[in-house]
């Protein structure tokens, strides 16, 4: 964002260079001098001083003027759209630091219930009732929940510096804690308030300054149609004689015409197609936004499905799982497999609330919101 700064400098300068007229030129000419017979040395000479310009037809200088305008407007929207982008991406990292704090207290669970799984495994060893072999893959199974808590310190690490890093200051030490995932999203425009929130979108706004800019070097070369005249004033002395007299020359290009026609025709054709981009544009970002509406909504309604249906089931299941298997009615992998399921389940429903996000931070940044 601070590039913007130098940026709008530079085109500041453009537009007071577009704003100078043409310089004028102070012009010398010596003639008949050093030449032969009665043009030897300077008796004869001729010397013209002279002021000489050229005066701009058809209003370049105004066209100039509005060309540099028009970029120093682009500008505000291309800062505006960079800003929206920057936010969104900053957001984003937000998320995945937030879900990578709400992991501890699954991965925290799922080791204490491993825990349980394995101190229950080994009393039946020692009871004679199971084989070793249990006991031991179920302390394998707190090594692994161990191992995948140990990570997850790192990653928490890395996560938080890759979003200080967006603000140009990366922040060593403890990782703070930040606010968790929602839990739900907030209410969604309908795809008809959508699909018109996106034309005021930064991306589409800067088509609009866009046009303008083409419309301006446009109306530039039109003005290479019109010649530019070019004028000199001055006085010539004689030497023999000592005589003065005034002289002026007026000059007109021919042809101008038809040598800015070719740079007419381009600039048109760039105006033209621009609101081909235009268009192509929207309907990508339409697209682009239908989409994540469509993942806001099934991201929200699988998260309700894992929390309102699939957990509370799956919980019940480890419980009468962890009294069958103290009766010996049920095995190790059996109790251990609902306990995957109930951690994988989790997971999922941070995954899904993560993924409805994510997808709501896209929908903001198409509609500016």
């Amino acid at each position: 964002l601070r590039l913007f700064v130098p940026r709008r400098e530079g085109l500041e300068a453009d537009a007071r260079a577009a704003d100078l007229r043409p310089p004028i030129e102070a012009q010398v000419d010596l003639e008949n001098v050093l030449g032969s017979g009665p043009l030897q040395g300077t008796r004869s000479a001729e010397m013209t001083l002279s002021l000489a310009g050229v005066l701009e037809r058809g209003g370049k200088r105004e066209a100039r003027r509005a060309l540099a305008a028009a970029r120093i407007d682009a500008l505000g929207v291309q800062r505006a759209a960079t800003q929206l982008d920057l936010l969104a991406e900053a957001t984003r990292r937000y998320v995945d630091l937030a879900a990578l704090q709400a992991q501890r207290p699954l991965l925290e669970e799922d080791l204490e219930q491993r825990r349980r799984i394995a101190h229950a495994a080994r009393q039946r060893f020692a009871a004679g009732a199971a084989p070793e072999a249990s006991a031991l893959a179920a302390e394998a199974g707190i090594a692994q929940a161990e191992a995948r808590l140990a990570t997850l310190d790192a990653q928490q690490a890395a996560a938080w510096r890759r979003l200080s890093l967006l603000w140009g200051a990366p922040v060593d030490g403890a990782v703070p804690e930040v606010t968790p995932v929602p839990e739900s999203p907030p209410a969604l425009p309908t795809l008809e308030e959508l699909t018109a929130r996106i034309a005021e979108s930064p991306e589409l706004l800067v088509f609009a300054d866009e046009a303008r800019i083409r419309e301006a070097r446009l109306r530039l070369a039109e003005t290479e149609a019109s010649p530019d005249a070019g004028w000199s004033v001055g006085v010539r002395r004689l030497q023999d004689g000592s005589d003065t007299g005034l002289v002026a020359g007026f000059s007109l290009p021919l042809g101008t015409r038809q040598r800015a026609e070719p740079a007419i025709a381009a600039a048109r054709a760039e105006r033209e197609a621009l609101g081909m981009q235009r268009e192509s544009a929207a309907l990508q970002l339409e697209a682009i936004a239908v989409d994540a509406w469509s993942q806001v909504e099934s991201g929200a309604l699988q998260a309700d499905r894992l929390r309102a249906e699939v957990l509370p089931r799956l919980e019940r299941a480890a419980a009468q799982s962890e009294r069958a298997y103290r009766a010996g009615a049920l095995s190790y992998l059996e109790w251990a497999a609902v306990q995957t399921d109930i951690t994988t389940s989790r997971f999922a429903l941070l995954d899904a609330r993560v993924a409805t996000q994510r997808a709501l931070i896209e929908l903001q940044r198409l509609t500016a919101d």
